[in-house]
């Protein structure tokens, strides 16, 4: 689904992002300890950056809020965008851009909001991603 002319780039970088053990990825959480049956986030992947390759343990819904990004299998979401992923469903989303080159317009961050219903698990590398 697409929701045409969305993209919310306004104050993203003055937000208190989160460093994670991921190159290039930050996050926010929203949904605090008071609720740990899911996870509410705000993402930041930098250009050519991402997050290895997870299982959710329930749905997650994911909006992109600005740039975009792409999964192993080619599924590709840009800013506007809203996509469910199934419980049970293993992705590694990955920004779109170059993380060799300056980010800016033409090579954006790619930033979401994303609800994990009962949360995900990171999945080992033999057992590959999509």
């Amino acid at each position: 689904m697409k929701i045409p002319g969305l993209r919310i780039d306004a104050g993203l970088e003055g937000l208190p992002w989160q460093h994670t053990r991921h190159e290039g990825v930050q996050w926010i959480d929203l949904s605090g300890a008071e609720d740990e049956s899911s996870m509410t986030v705000l993402i930041r992947m930098a250009p050519g950056r991402g997050y290895p390759a997870h299982r959710h343990l329930g749905a997650e819904d994911v909006l992109v809020l600005s740039g975009g990004y792409r999964d192993a299998d080619g599924f590709e979401l840009a800013a506007g965008g809203f996509h469910r992923y199934p419980a049970g469903s293993v992705h590694s989303p990955v920004a779109l851009g170059d993380a060799e080159q300056p980010e800016g317009a033409a090579n954006r961050a790619c930033v979401l909001f994303a609800v994990a219903h009962r949360g995900t698990e990171l999945v080992a590398k033999e057992e590959g991603a999509g």
